[in-house]
Parts: structure tokens; sequence; C-alpha cells
């Protein structure tokens, strides 16, 4: 079954679990690889034509592995469903092996195109390119030509959906990788449908700038409780939340939902608070209260009489709202001048509550990491 953003899977899984779960599906349950990579192709399939209805012209960017074979799946599907097709290898096809060259000989038995990937977006133009380049084990810098094909892809200015991840973006930490490991080069796509299961690089680093529209497809694989991968990361989908948000009484009142305590906002940095007791307040806190510098609280306060909202002027102001809180957040725009570093102390010597800490309140961690008191 394919599935769009609103109803993704909650887990999600690193490169190596990923690996495990097509292999268990292979060897232990029976699908053949090649099957699996015929579901993927036909479900890429339609996702491409329920995004571009009205494309009758496909390009195929295909590199090696199973991620190229998806992509001569694709092709010999489109080109079967009265599309004009090409293919631009950037790895020739005599050195495909195993399923791929399986998917790439089907493409051809059917009358498909190749030409060079340098040529993508001239000799012929396409109303979609798809990019089945570098799958999930792609860990390094761009070079050669896949770092061409990558621009190219980027320059032709057509709608592009990426097969399983965007090329030259890392499946477990999201980011683009470079030559020299910083920020790099990766295909933008506008779509990306992603196979068997949700990768955690797909919403991490650079990823949301790279994605686009993210759809998922689990091929089919009947799991039915059968031991799985403990996932790395979590979504917060729907039905979790309806389970930690339940509906509440009408006669609840703010005392009903807990007390929580923000302690930020050094002199002249009230945004930062602020924004974080609006959003608490959206989020279901009940009663919100916020600890921040004395000149800060007309600004805090301003439109939003549901903040309470107390200027500290030493640690020593803080005992009372530490004792009534159920939870506290530490940071947003605290500063690190000693009006901070005193607030933060107090905090992580006196509190036991539940707690989390944010921008300086991590800072300061960083400088003296050490355990709550």
């Amino acid at each position: 079954m394919t599935f769009a953003l609103h109803n993704l899977p909650e887990e999600i899984y690193r490169v190596s679990q990923v690996r495990e779960l097509d292999r268990i599906a292979i060897q232990d349950m029976g699908i053949a690889g090649y099957e699996l990579m015929c579901r993927a192709g036909e479900a890429a399939f339609d996702v491409l034509r329920s995004h571009w209805p009205a494309a009758r012209a496909i390009q195929v960017v295909c590199g090696a592995g199973n991620n190229a074979g998806d992509g001569y799946v694709l092709a010999r599907l489109a080109l079967s469903g009265g599309c004009r097709v090409m293919v631009s290898a950037v790895v020739a096809p005599d050195k495909l092996s195993g399923d791929a060259a399986r998917a790439y000989a089907d493409y051809l038995d059917c009358g498909g195109e190749m030409e060079s990937f340098d040529t993508v977006g001239v000799s012929f133009l396409p109303d979609v390119i798809v990019d089945g380049l570098l799958g999930v084990g792609f860990d390094r810098e761009l070079r050669g030509p896949f770092k061409q094909a990558v621009k190219a892809i980027n320059s032709a200015q057509w709608p592009v959906l990426a097969l399983d991840v965007p090329s030259g973006l890392h499946a477990d930490t999201g980011l683009a990788m470079s030559e020299f490991g910083g920020r790099g080069l990766a295909v933008y796509a506008d779509v990306t449908i992603t196979f068997m299961a949700l990768k955690q690089g797909l919403f991490l680093g650079d990823a949301l700038d790279y994605r686009g529209e993210l759809v998922f497809s689990d091929l089919g694989v009947p799991w039915n409780g059968l031991p799985a991968q403990k996932p790395s990361l979590r979504r917060l989908g729907r039905p979790f939340l309806r389970k930690m948000l339940p509906p509440r009484r009408r006669s609840t009142h703010k005392g009903s939902h807990g007390r929580l305590l923000l302690v930020g906002g050094g002199l002249g940095m009230s945004g930062a608070i602020r924004l974080a007791a609006e959003a608490a307040l959206r989020a279901g806190a009940g009663l919100v209260q916020v600890a921040t510098h004395p000149a800060n609280v007309e600004q805090v306060m301003e439109g939003r009489a549901e903040i309470m909202c107390l200027g500290i002027a030493s640690p020593d102001d803080l005992d009372t709202p530490i004792l009534h809180a159920d939870a506290v957040v530490l940071g947003p725009g605290l500063g690190s001048d000693d009006w901070a570093r005193g607030l933060w102390q107090r905090i992580m010597d006196s509190s036991t509550q539940r707690m989390v800490l944010d921008a300086d309140g991590l800072n300061l961690l960083a400088e003296a990491p050490r355990t709550r008191g």
C-alpha cells in the first residue's frame, strides 16, 4: 500500500534496520528481491501518474544498484502505459548485476531507449524527471558523473520524483554530503516516494529542503506481528496525538491540566520565551507561568493575558514557582550573563520535575556537563 504524508507510519528507522527488514522480507518471508523491486517501480509510477496526470514524457536518470533497478522498472511501466520514455544511465548498463540487471533487460525487451546522462534535458524534453541515481547506501560525497548528473537534474527546471531518497542525501543523517563534510549537493525533489520503511534521514538535517512531498509504500509486505526492528525515531502522528491529547471535560479549567514553568528571557530578549509560552498554551498545557527578567514582563504579557508572568531579579525568586510546577522549560532567550547563569544553576540544582532544556539552557549545559541535583 502507498501512503501520503498525512497518513505515514509512526515508525522511522536507520539504514541498517531497513536492510534487515529487506532481508527478512526476502529470506524469511520468501518474497523475491525482483518482486519487491517491481512493486517499488509500480508504486513510484502510480505516484507519478497521480501527481502529474498530464505527463507524457518521462526522463529516468539511473545509477547502479537497486535504486537504478527501481528506475528501470518505472521506465518499463511508463513505456507500456503509453508514455515517451528515455533512460539516462550514469553507470553503464553492462556493469549492472542481480535484480537491477534484470530490470534493465526487461526495459530493453519492451523497446526502451537509453542515452548518456550528460544529455539530460537536452536531447529529450521531459514532463517529469525521475531520480534513480543513488539509494540508501549513499554515505560519501558526490563525485564525478554522479555529481554532474545531480547538477543536471537540478538545473533542468522540470518536476522531479525521487526514488527512496533524493540522490546525495544521507539516509541516516539527512545531510547533503560534500567533499569537505559540510553542506553539499543533493537532488531537489518535488516528491519523494520511499519504500519498505521510513528512513530517519528523510526527517533530519537538510531533508526538508530536498525531499519535497513525502510518500511511502510498504510494498505490500505483510509483517503481521513478525519480530520487527525497534524504531530509531517515531513520528507524532494523529493516532499518537489522539491518545496523548484525549477530549477534555466541559468543566475543565487550567488547573486541571498541569502547571508549566518556563524560565528564560534575559534583558532585551523577551521574544523566545513569549513564543515558547504561546506554543505551550496551544499544545494544551494548563497553567503556563513565565519566569523572566523583570524588564520583560510587560512585553511577554502584552496581548496574552493567559500567560502568567513573574519578574525574576535573583535565583531566590524561583523557589516558589519551582515548587508548584509539574514541568520546566529552561533556556529560551536566557542568555549567558550572571543573571542567566544564576537562574540556570538554581533550576538544575533544585528542580526534580520533567524538564526541557532549550537554546541557552543547552549552551550552559555544554560548558559544564552535569547531571541534575
